[in-house]
């Protein structure tokens, strides 16, 4: 039986990065992965880059520059004509950049010599780890042994019982980005991350999409005034969004499929060409033996883990989507970066009122720490500031004048407690916000901060200015 310092089990965000950091720190280190890509091998990358954050962006690249082209290129006194999307090409060009990521990560484990165990883990107890075979280039049962476990085994997209997912049809986040053409009608059932994102994908490309969210709020997490620009943007863009709408039963005849949901005005029914159920995703513990070693499953089965990521199992740790909090890759790396750290005797670290989110949609939305709401709830004194893109040269020049930066500080400290942002590029926007925030930076730091002219990011440091009713530009 071969031993380790550290066996991760998931390869995804969490696992891979989890393994490369073990092993630099001297940890000799395994990662055992079960996926199997759509060409029947072995493959790294978890869901993220696998059918998750990657694909997705690729496809919503794609759509973006097609629209981009089409509608508003003349702006710019370009004449296009005849423009087309080859689909087939779109999604083989996304195939492609997964491929190449999802090797890299193997080059990746061969440089930082990581062992990579290729099926199916369960854990046995006494930190010791059955692997089953999944591909046939592997036929046997093996065992291993290791110092720490650290568990990375993800999420997988929830179910309905009203609309079972055959993706053919009605169709999983996994099945949307494979579409072999654009559905003339395209339902998605659910608001969230996801479903707003597939939904630009093809709304872009010419989808009449209808939304169909259980909530009556859209964006519920998101700071209201920002959700509320952004559904009207969405709204103007042409995605039908339909809120406090909880469906109720779905029907197929092999061409297209009846959506039965109920509203405040009653029962109601839409039929479309194809159905995206993207309602969150669920813990994947599947298969790995929890119940079976004692590992403790809180009532939504997400491993129960302390402030730390230890499990109740002495030296076995669980990281990322498996766990509670925010089900964000960047949050699985850190934490699993954070563990490595500790079991090589470093102060690991993880912040997590730093952690930024972002939607992808166009613009974007992206924020970290509090949203007004949440201080207002937490009875805590602040002051805003916002300020509008359309107000900056640069997003003037760009064409990309919609949505704005709010900057919410302790009305005592100035201490920055949130950033919201909704405007293109608001993914990259939010690092310097997240920056900020680790430092414990006030309102008072940004608006001295000189800032490149002309810039996207002068939307930050006016609205740090608004904050102290001093904007320079409006």
């Amino acid at each position: 039986m071969k031993k380790y310092d550290v066996v991760i089990i998931g390869a995804g965000p969490g696992g891979y990065v989890t393994a490369i950091r073990c092993a630099q720190l001297g940890l000799t280190t395994a990662c055992v992965e079960s996926w199997i890509n759509e060409e029947g091998k072995p493959a790294l990358g978890g869901t993220c880059l696998n059918v998750g954050c990657i694909p997705s962006k690729a496809l919503l690249d794609s759509s973006h520059q097609f629209h981009h082209i089409k509608h508003e290129s003349s702006e710019h006194g370009i004449t296009v004509s005849g423009v087309s999307m080859d689909v087939n090409k779109m999604i083989s060009r996304k195939a492609n950049i997964v491929k190449t990521l999802t090797q890299g990560i193997s080059g990746l484990f061969k440089k930082n010599k990581v062992d990579w165990l290729c099926g199916q883990a369960k854990l046995l107890g006494n930190r010791q780890i059955e692997i089953s075979p999944k591909h046939e280039t592997h036929d046997e049962k093996t065992i291993v042994e290791a110092n720490h476990i650290i568990i990375a085994t993800g999420s997988v997209p929830t179910k309905i019982p009203p609309a079972s997912v055959d993706n053919k049809l009605i169709v999983d986040s996994t099945g949307a980005l494979n579409f072999n053409e654009v559905p003339r009608r395209l339902g998605v059932i659910g608001a969230g991350v996801i479903g707003l994102e597939l939904g630009s994908v093809w709304n872009r490309l010419g989808s009449e999409v209808t939304v169909i969210e259980a909530l009556p709020d859209f964006l519920a997490l998101v700071d209201r005034q920002i959700a509320t620009e952004a559904e009207k943007s969405l709204r103007g863009q042409g995605l039908d969004i339909r809120l406090g709408a909880k469906v109720t039963g779905t029907g197929s005849n092999n061409r297209e499929v009846t959506v039965n949901y109920d509203d405040a005005e009653g029962k109601q029914q839409i039929t479309v060409d194809k159905l995206i159920v993207a309602v969150g995703r669920s813990p994947n513990t599947a298969g790995l033996g929890a119940e079976e070693c004692g590992l403790e499953l809180d009532e939504r089965g997400f491993i129960v883990v302390d402030d730390h990521c230890n499990t109740n199992l002495e030296n076995v740790y669980a990281v990322g989507d498996v766990v509670r909090g925010p089900m964000l890759a960047h949050k699985a790396s850190e934490e699993g970066v954070a563990i490595a750290e500790r079991i090589a005797g470093k102060p690991g670290h993880m912040n997590y009122a730093t952690i930024p989110w972002v939607i992808y949609t166009w613009p974007e939305i992206a924020w970290v720490g509090k949203t007004e709401e949440q201080l207002k709830t937490d009875g805590i004194e602040y002051r805003s500031g916002s300020f509008p893109f359309m107000a900056t040269g640069r997003a003037r020049a760009m064409g990309e004048t919609s949505g704005f930066v709010k900057i919410l500080g302790d009305a005592k400290t100035d201490r920055v407690l949130g950033i919201h942002i909704f405007g293109p590029n608001a993914s990259e926007l939010i690092a310097e916000a997240v920056v900020t925030m680790e430092f414990d930076g006030s309102t008072e730091d940004l608006a001295r901060t000189i800032h490149a002219h002309p810039t996207l990011s002068e939307a930050m440091h006016e609205a740090a200015l608004a904050v102290d009713n001093r904007t320079l530009h409006i």
